[in-house]
């Protein structure tokens, strides 16, 4: 295949300080066999302006490449751009509230080399007060700061955490095989995404990283989890903490995971942990604890999220039928597949990397 070896894939709406902060950090990367693909979701076609009015472009920057929506497309929409713009064989994912440091991207690659892992996860710190560091691009992995995620754990009822959030980033200093990684900052395989039929854009925001790394992980394709790559995260940025926007998506999109990849027995088991995740998401919220305490302060409420709740199932109930058919035919490819995961292997994966539906709601 002709072009660079890795394809960065940046979706934005933002126009602003930190979406320049990003493109930048792509440029002092110290492995250079790559290019980037700014995907603008923001309807405008400012991001490009913003990103030329500064005169940097020069010899030997890393070319960005554009695509300018009308609308906003969604997260996976905008990475499923890589599919038809870019041969690279790997595709990595960064937000446009993300900055890489220098061995990022090298990092990652380098984790590449054993054929059997599909997917990378970065190690992706906070920025600001609660991560305790300003994003500096320092390149190290000197335990300094906190953790946004170090790869993803899920719940019985298909809510997915970030692993190690809020922890010390020292206390995740060590390369290991994890469930799958947050698409804040992450690598692809561009045979494992074909695979497994790359991003549901019907997802639109939330979980669609969740999604593809499930698909991805039945199929046999192992996640790395690689400290020395770092990201700093400036959490929620573009869609706000703890907005009604989050909530329904977050809730919505949660059930179509479960839906299309989750076994029959945890399928069962799923309404109950709902139920319990409900009861402490509502006992931390008067405790003011949480992300539904979050969206208290915000100016919800709890009538609020259940009307929230109540509108994901029903999306649920009308998007059955295309759900049931995506099961079936995830269920097809990994019938086919050499190396696939049974359903028993799988829900033992699963329960190998779980979150309890109390951490979720104290998250």
């Amino acid at each position: 295949m002709n072009g660079p070896a890795v394809t960065i894939v940046v979706p934005t709406l933002a126009m602003d300080s930190m979406f320049l902060s990003c493109l930048d950090s792509l440029q002092t990367q110290t492995w250079r066999d790559f290019d980037v693909l700014v995907v603008d979701n923001g309807g405008s076609r400012a991001a490009r302006r913003l990103h030329e009015a500064r005169g940097r472009e020069s010899p030997g920057r890393v070319p960005v490449r554009w695509v300018e929506n009308s609308r906003n497309a969604g997260f996976g929409a905008a990475v499923n751009e890589a599919r038809r713009r870019s041969p690279s064989p790997f595709v990595a994912t960064l937000n446009d509230d993300a900055t890489a440091s220098p061995e990022w991207l090298g990092s990652l690659v380098g984790a590449m080399v054993d054929g059997g892992v599909g997917m990378c996860a970065s190690q992706v710190r906070l920025v600001g007060p609660e991560g305790g560091n300003d994003g500096g691009s320092d390149g190290g992995n000197d335990g300094g700061g906190r953790l946004d995620s170090a790869g993803m754990l899920i719940a019985v009822d298909g809510s997915s955490k970030q692993r190690g959030h809020l922890a010390l980033a020292q206390r995740f200093a060590v390369e290991e095989d994890v469930l799958l990684p947050s698409a804040c900052a992450a690598l692809y395989r561009r045979t494992a995404l074909d695979q497994a039929g790359w991003f549901d854009e019907d997802f639109f925001l939330y979980c669609e990283d969740t999604d593809i790394g499930l698909r991805a992980r039945r199929l046999g394709w192992r996640c790395r989890y690689v400290p020395r790559a770092v990201a700093y995260h400036r959490f929620s940025h573009s869609a706000g903490r703890a907005s009604a926007l989050k909530a329904y998506y977050v809730e919505r999109n949660r059930l179509f995971v479960l839906a299309k990849n989750f076994p029959p027995l945890l399928l069962a088991a799923a309404p109950f942990v709902t139920a319990l995740r409900y009861y402490w998401h509502f006992t931390f919220m008067l405790q003011g604890i949480g992300k539904a305490s979050e969206f208290r302060g915000e100016g919800g409420g709890a009538v609020h999220l259940v009307y929230l709740a109540a509108k994901a199932h029903v999306a649920l109930l009308v998007h059955a039928g295309r759900l049931w058919r995506q099961r079936r035919q995830i269920g097809r490819a990994v019938a086919l597949a050499p190396g696939s995961l049974s359903t028993r292997e799988f829900r033992r994966l699963l329960r190998t990397h779980r979150i309890q539906a109390r951490q979720v709601a104290e998250l």
